[in-house]
């Protein structure tokens, strides 16, 4: 049965609700002022709550105001004996999903009852089937809740499971190898070999006898024969990385490799077939590379079949936070520290910071840190280099600096509207415009 709060300081009013109401589709509990209300709220579900706009002490906006910040969606029809459609617009900003004003046609309020109970459940439904099937996937090491991440995370689910060759490109530093992990280990092949080969740590003669292993005796120091790692990584993954450092001539052998499944370790005339999935990566743009004959334009078309491009670290500064609290549960076993957490002064100075080196970077500016704290929480004193090194000429635009501003600070208040536009000085109706003008998105309770 749907359980249903009235919350009205006019005991008429929740009686003769009460009486409608109680019947076999609805369960009724009562508040009668907002402060009540959101003690019974935090201590029991309920399908949808009736809350009067008017009460002493704690009014319907701020009940709505607090329910945000605890992060309860629990769907809300506001009630009024003086509605003014300022206040209308208020509420159904806040989330509430209606508005009545009294007296009202007690049919239409059980028709708006049944249609937002159902639309709640809905909702809920969706989103368990969205959480079964994410608990297909295999994302452990993955640290992101930002939306270019969560769009990064879906093109992974799409592949993942296909033979298809990707190509994962983005700066240095972005953790390219991290979501190539992710396909592999989330794809029929998981069992079996993940190799990778760093394209960049060889020269192209090293580079052919690792990918592609020799024979004993087929150039100086080849003094026993070799498997290359295609072979080691036959009906798994081979793992690419920096492709676009490779030399001509080896990858005319490597788009061989990719279009007949075939190849010979160097010395020998012997074909080997392998059926290995490429998953390559690079930081260069390899259309540029293509223009200015550093490339070949047909082991391009063979390697992008489905690309992944991970954003910089710079446009997802709402990971920051949690990206700081995997690394500080990381390096506390290294170190065997005893760090709990770190100040938000520290915080909004990491977030100020571009990161060139994006992860990679963060993950040693926090390990430095660690090192030097004496204390269990990091502070900004821990950063002050960063200060030096950060100054305005990656500023941008003033479009593009307040852009940042607004998101940071919604972020650093968990989203909620109200605090951010008091701690920027601006009315929560300024701030609403330029979220919508800006296009942020950061739903209260997600930006911790």
């Amino acid at each position: 049965m749907n359980r249903i709060m009235i919350v009205d300081d006019e005991k008429s009013i929740r009686v003769m609700l009460k009486r409608v109401l109680s019947d076999k589709q609805f369960e009724i509990d009562e508040a009668a002022d907002g402060r009540e209300a959101l003690e019974k709220i935090k201590q029991g579900k309920y399908s949808a709550i009736l809350l009067d706009l008017r009460m002493p002490e704690v009014n319907g906006i701020e009940v709505i105001e607090k329910l945000k910040e605890q992060d309860i969606d629990t769907p809300i029809v506001m009630m009024s004996a003086y509605g003014t459609v300022p206040e209308a617009v208020e509420a159904m900003k806040l989330g509430a999903l209606d508005y009545l004003v009294k007296p009202f046609d007690l049919d239409e309020l059980k028709l708006i009852l049944e249609r937002i109970i159902r639309q709640n459940e809905i909702q809920k439904e969706n989103i368990y089937f969205r959480e079964e099937e994410d608990k297909k996937f295999n994302f452990k090491e993955i640290v992101g809740e930002s939306s270019a991440m969560k769009r990064v995370l879906e093109m992974v689910k799409k592949v993942a499971h296909l033979p298809t060759t990707v190509l994962i490109t983005g700066e240095s530093g972005t953790g390219k190898e991290l979501i190539a992990r992710a396909i592999y280990k989330n794809s029929p092949r998981q069992e079996k070999p993940f190799v990778v080969a760093n394209c960049v740590a060889f020269s192209s003669n090293l580079l052919e006898s690792e990918l592609f292993g020799h024979e004993k005796g087929a150039f100086t120091g080849a003094n026993s024969t070799r498997i290359g790692r295609f072979e080691i990584a036959h009906n798994g993954t081979l793992f690419l990385d920096e492709i676009g450092e490779i030399t001509l001539s080896t990858q005319a052998k490597l788009l061989r490799v990719i279009q007949e499944k075939e190849f010979e370790r160097v010395g020998s005339s012997t074909s080997i077939k392998v059926d290995t999935r490429i998953v390559a990566a690079t930081n260069k743009d390899l259309l540029k590379e293509i223009k200015e004959n550093r490339f070949r334009e047909d082991l391009f078309y063979r390697i992008n079949v489905f690309t992944i491009d991970i954003p910089p670290l710079r446009a997802r500064i709402e990971d920051i936070p949690l990206l700081v609290q995997h690394f500080i549960r990381k390096y506390n076993q290294i170190l065997n520290k005893r760090i709990t957490g770190i100040s938000q002064e520290a915080i909004s100075l990491l977030m100020d910071y571009t990161f060139p080196g994006n992860i990679r970077e963060l993950e040693n500016i926090i390990e430095r840190a660690m090192i030097m704290c004496n204390n269990t929480i990091m502070d900004r004193n821990l950063f002050f280099f960063l200060e030096q090194k950060e100054g305005f000429t990656e500023a941008g635009t003033l479009k593009e600096m307040e852009r940042e501003m607004i998101k940071k600070t919604l972020i650093l208040n968990n989203g909620n509207r109200t605090k951010t536009a008091q701690s920027l000085g601006i009315s929560r109706r300024s701030l609403l415009l330029k979220l919508k003008g800006y296009h942020i998105d950061i739903k209260p309770g997600k930006g911790k």
